[in-house]
């Protein structure tokens, strides 16, 4: 050991600790699991979900919205002191010392190093971090099995920049090529409908192509799938945070810890990790999602402004959300069409089928995967709630053209919620008094379109799954017979 004065962040370890954080090895792995309690408070329904509990506000009429979000239900809005860490717990010196020790991380905070996304720009990323993403990781748990922190840290960090690099890259080139105005196909190919869907496909990959040979991203060798489905599981924060934190930057282990528990709530090595963590003062300060959507700190402050009755701050941040939220499901479904290992030698269309079905796979995940998690649950069927949130703000500001709407809206996702069809039958009783007509009743445009994208990529997917997808179990027809007896019996 060098003979420097410690940092202010390992003065402050070695005062507080009475154990470290456990380490992960690089070869230990954990699938990504659901969270296994049922909710408790305003949470029902399914384990681990979290969605509005039905309440009134008055008399249950029969005419009279019913159904309305419940106020205060995430716990993450209630500050977090550790009980032996309250001022009521400590004699004088030890409250003198927790002060001088909470000093001491804020100190560390402010000193600490640029954040993995701080340098981030998918228009001028930096042209010395530029490498393989494949290359970065596994240099950078090289130099974690090595105990290297510093290096391990600095090449993690850039690695995940390469990853959000790689996924904008592939959003904005399938975004612009899939809005491209197409050319009025040729008058002879009207009766050949199999050319012209090949030549809409051959025109698509034209532009892709263009595109892609302009962007930094994709003049580097690809990552394989087993590292992408590692950043998409948040692995590298399961090594940040023990790096971060042996190389005494505690802020920066916490929020990491966090990160990565969000996505694993079940992990008990993390958890004990995020209670060490948590012991130390002034924890809270750092325990967020590094990970983190704009749209959810928008759903967050719509949801806070909706607890305090603040209906028009609630309606202009929820109102923000939703397009927010819609963007980033729509470019993840872009980035599902990236590139694909072929394996298999297959005949012309079930190899096409086969890369689809993959592509499908993604794309069916893209909405559970941009569900924020809150306080510990992730958010209930999260496009619903925010209608549900909204009908229910615009009602309290006599707002019935926007409110009904809403609630039709969040009837595409819940057909069967017996106060919401409650509240649209109150609606329908007073549509005289405000003026509405059976345009108001009809969802909204944003809502039908994510609707039927989510339902039909579903039924596709299901469908190549039960008929298309490898199945050894399935009848095998061997003769021409065989196939024509089946066709003649169906």
């Amino acid at each position: 050991m060098s003979g420097r004065a410690p940092s202010c962040a390992s003065a402050c370890v070695n005062q507080c600790a009475a154990r470290l954080p456990w380490a992960p090895s690089r070869r230990w792995q954990l699938a990504p699991r659901s969270p296994g309690w049922v909710g408790r408070g305003g949470r029902t329904g399914r384990a681990g979900g979290w969605r509005p509990r039905p309440e009134s506000t008055g008399p249950a009429a029969s005419h009279r919205p019913l159904s309305f979000p419940s106020p205060s239900p995430f716990p993450f809005l209630r500050p977090f002191l550790p009980s032996f860490l309250s001022p009521g717990a400590m004699g004088p010196e030890r409250r003198g010392a927790a002060a001088l020790l909470a000093l001491l991380c804020v100190a560390c905070a402010l000193r600490a190093g640029r954040a993995q996304y701080e340098r981030y720009s998918f228009r001028s990323f930096p042209r010395d971090e530029l490498m393989p993403l494949e290359s970065a990781y596994r240099h950078a748990l090289d130099k974690y099995s090595g105990e290297h922190w510093a290096e391990s840290v600095g090449y993690l960090e850039i690695s995940l920049r390469l990853h959000r690099l790689l996924r904008d890259s592939e959003a904005f080139c399938h975004r612009n090529c899939s809005a491209a105005p197409q050319p009025e196909p040729a008058a002879g190919l009207a009766s050949y409908p199999e050319l012209r869907l090949f030549g809409g496909l051959l025109r698509r990959a034209h532009c892709l192509k263009r595109c892609k040979q302009g962007l930094p991203a994709f003049r580097q060798s690809q990552p394989s799938r087993e590292v992408l489905a590692d950043f998409q599981r948040r692995e590298p924060y399961k090594f940040l945070q023990f790096a971060y934190f042996k190389a005494n930057n505690l802020p920066k282990a916490i929020a990491a810890a966090h990160t990565f528990l969000l996505k694993h709530p079940d992990d008990e090595m993390m958890k004990r990790n995020m209670a060490y963590y948590k012991s130390l003062p002034g924890a809270e300060d750092y325990i967020k999602d590094l990970e983190t959507k704009s749209y959810e700190s928008l759903f967050i402050r719509a949801v806070r402004a909706y607890n305090g009755e603040n209906w028009r701050t609630s309606i202009t941040d929820m109102e923000l959300a939703l397009p927010d939220f819609f963007k980033a499901f729509y470019e993840c479904l872009a980035a599902c069409e990236g590139s694909r290992e072929i394996k298999d030698f297959k005949d012309f269309y079930l190899s096409i089928a086969d890369h689809y079905v993959e592509v499908l796979e993604c794309k069916i995940q893209c909405e559970e995967n941009l569900t924020p998690v809150i306080g510990g649950y992730p958010v209930e069927k999260f496009v619903a709630t925010m209608y549900h949130y909204l009908q229910f703000a615009y009602y309290k500001l006599n707002d019935l053209k926007n409110a009904a709407p809403c609630a039709v809206s969040y009837l595409l996702f819940d057909q069967n919620d017996k106060v919401m069809q409650q509240n649209l039958v109150y609606y329908q009783y007073h549509r005289d008094t405000w003026g509405l007509s059976d345009e108001h009743f009809q969802p909204r445009p944003e809502a039908v379109q994510f609707f039927n994208v989510t339902t039909l990529q579903k039924e596709l997917y299901d469908f190549a799954k039960e008929n298309i997808m490898d199945d050894d179990e399935g009848e095998v027809v061997e003769y021409v017979d065989d196939l024509l007896e089946l066709e003649e019996t169906s």
